[in-house]
């Protein structure tokens, strides 16, 4: 959706609440204006109020007391502003409901509210082909995710999944997303440039964040990981390697394929990450036997601070604070040795 169109949108939305908090501050000032004006002219406060209501909705009640000449002439002055004021009003509600911005307000509202309560959850900046694809995936799985795109016609799809419509280069947007509660960012923007300052936004936002951000070229790769991307991924170069790969080795490519996405198989490819204060930290893998107490495999282990996999890792590996178990077993067996990881357990 082009730029312009979306700042409409939103003009639309804030200029709805806008016109409601004028049309409930212009009915509050004249109805104070006649309460205060028929409690000058003697009348009793409820009196003085029941007179400006009947004289502001023009329902054509007699007057609670009689209208000496200074109060026929408050009462005309009255009439001339409050109905108007009160007629301005309906009409700009009638016209309000006809255009559907009530709708409109109501249900950003509810998703603001729905997106309140959203922690640990994925921010998607963008739903094209492969914000899609990976919000499909993450659904599937059972993340919650937040959506943010420009396109409100491609985001009317998701139904009652958490969305945003709005341009993710402002801050504003991000933190309505949710992002210091956000587990994840994944930035599939249509541009490289886009992509780099919403990835320098989102680390200044977040500095804990795991950030993946789509690189549309190869040049963008380094680019985005200088700007603090996790990681920076081109669909391309995976596409083209993943052709190769069913070329050369289709078995081993369709496991892989099958292990990362089939929801109908139970068994996963995850990792379990082991924080200070593990019960698991300081112990070698053989110490823990963790394929007999839980069932699931350790392919490989990364040590601290992003270090190199140790594939096939021996017994007498030990787990340090900060290192990563790449496990395979049934999503049950994999979260039993998840629990155990977690401090407290």
């Amino acid at each position: 959706m082009p730029r312009d169109r979306v700042e409409m949108r939103y003009t639309s939305l804030v200029g709805f609440a806008r016109r409601i908090r004028t049309i409930i501050g212009a009915l509050a000032a004249v109805t104070i204006f006649g309460v205060v004006g028929y409690l000058l002219l003697g009348f009793p406060l409820l009196d003085a109020l029941y007179q400006t209501v009947t004289t502001l909705a023009a329902v054509g009640y007699r007057e609670v007391h009689p209208l000496t000449p200074a109060g026929q002439v408050f009462t005309m002055v009255f009439i001339a502003i409050g109905v108007g004021t009160f007629l301005y009003s309906i009409t700009v509600m009638v016209g309000v409901l006809v255009e559907g911005d009530l709708q409109r307000y109501i249900g950003s509202r509810q998703m603001d509210s729905q997106i309140r309560r959203l922690a640990d959850h994925v921010i998607i900046c963008g739903y094209g082909r492969v914000g899609k694809a990976t919000t499909d995936y993450l659904l599937a799985t059972g993340v919650a995710v937040v959506v943010v795109d420009r396109d409100a016609d491609i985001l009317a799809g998701l139904g009652d999944v958490a969305h945003l419509v709005g341009d993710v280069t402002n801050d504003d947007m991000l933190r309505n997303a949710g992002i210091a509660r956000a587990r994840a960012l994944v930035v599939a923007l249509d541009t490289d440039q886009d992509t780099v300052y919403v990835v320098l936004s989102a680390r200044a936002l977040n500095p804990d964040m795991v950030i993946v951000a789509q690189a549309r070229t190869a040049e963008a790769r380094d680019k985005l990981v200088l700007a603090g991307a996790t990681r920076a991924v081109n669909p391309q170069l995976i596409g083209g390697r993943r052709l190769a790969a069913f070329a050369l080795q289709p078995d081993v490519a369709e496991f892989m394929d099958v292990v990362m996405q089939d929801g109908e198989l139970d068994y996963r490819m995850q990792q379990v990450s082991i924080p200070s204060r593990s019960p698991l930290a300081g112990h070698t893998l053989g110490e823990l036997d963790l394929p007999s107490r839980f069932g699931a495999s350790v392919l490989a282990v990364r040590s601290p601070h992003q270090g190199p996999f140790t594939a096939h890792p021996a017994d007498d590996v030990r787990l340090e604070p900060g290192s990563v178990l790449i496990t395979f077993g049934t999503s049950a067996q994999v979260q039993a040795l998840n629990r155990e990881a977690q401090p407290g357990t």
